[in-house]
C-alpha cells in the first residue's frame, strides 16, 4: 500500500462520515464543514496515526467567478455562490512524512466567519491575519486579528474577486499640506496585453 493510500485509509477509519476526500495530482484534500473545522484539525494533529504537527500554510479563497470565464470578470447578473469563500490549510506530518490539504467552505458570504486555529498550530497566526486582510474572513478566537499587509486605514479586501483591480483610492504626498493624502483613483482602467514582435527567422541561429 502506498503512502497516499495508507493516509486515505487512516482518514476514513478515524473520521468516518466526516472524511470527504478527494485525491488529485498525488495529493489528498479533506473537506470539512465549518462547524467541524476546529475539532477535526485538533484530531489531525493529535491522532497517533496521523500526527500532522505542522501547518505550513493557510489561505483564503474566493470562488465568486469560479468557472465563469476570464479571471477578474464578474458577469452581469451573476448569482453569488452560496459558498463563495473557503479556507484551506496545508498540513505536514513529520512523523509519517506526508502532507494533507484541509478545506472548508464558509456559510455566510456577507460576513464570513471561522474558528481560529491558533491554539492548534500557533504558526497560523499571521496566515489568518493575511486571510482577514485580503479576503475579509474573520477568525473567531484569534488573539490579534488586524491587517498585516495593507495600510491600517485601507478600505475593503483586495483579493476579493469583486474588488477593483486599481483599487478605490490612491495615496500621494501633498507639498502644500506637508503630508500624505488619500484621493480617488485617477488611473484610467485599461487592459494591457504585451505584444511580442519578432523578425522572421528569429532564434534560428543567425
Amino acid at each position: 500500500m502506498s503512502r497516499l493510500e495508507n493516509l486515505q485509509q487512516q482518514l476514513m477509519t478515524l473520521l468516518g462520515e466526516q472524511a470527504k476526500l478527494t485525491l488529485s495530482t498525488d495529493e489528498i484534500t479533506l473537506e470539512v464543514s465549518p462547524d467541524q473545522w476546529l475539532s477535526v484539525c485538533q484530531r489531525l494533529r493529535d491522532e497517533p496515526a496521523l500526527r500532522f504537527e505542522t501547518c505550513i500554510d493557510l489561505c483564503g479563497l474566493d470562488y465568486l467567478t469560479y468557472g465563469a470565464g476570464r479571471v477578474g470578470e464578474v458577469p452581469a447578473g451573476a448569482v453569488v455562490p452560496a459558498n463563495r469563500f473557503a479556507v484551506v490549510a496545508h498540513l505536514l506530518s513529520l512523523t509519517h512524512n506526508c502532507r494533507l490539504r484541509v478545506r472548508t467552505f464558509l456559510q455566510h458570504t456577507e460576513f464570513p466567519v471561522l474558528d481560529s486555529l491558533v491554539e492548534v498550530w500557533p504558526s497560523v497566526n499571521w496566515f489568518e491575519r493575511e486571510a482577514f486582510d485580503l479576503f475579509g474572513i474573520v477568525f473567531e478566537g484569534h488573539p490579534d486579528l488586524r491587517r498585516i499587509l495593507t495600510d491600517y486605514g485601507f478600505i475593503g479586501h483586495p483579493f476579493r474577486k469583486d474588488f477593483p483591480v486599481y483599487g478605490n483610492v490612491e495615496m500621494r504626498y501633498d507639498p502644500e499640506q506637508g503630508r500624505v493624502v488619500y484621493q480617488p483613483v485617477t488611473i484610467d482602467p485599461r487592459e494591457v496585453i504585451p505584444r511580442v514582435i519578432r523578425e522572421d527567422g528569429y532564434g534560428m541561429g543567425r
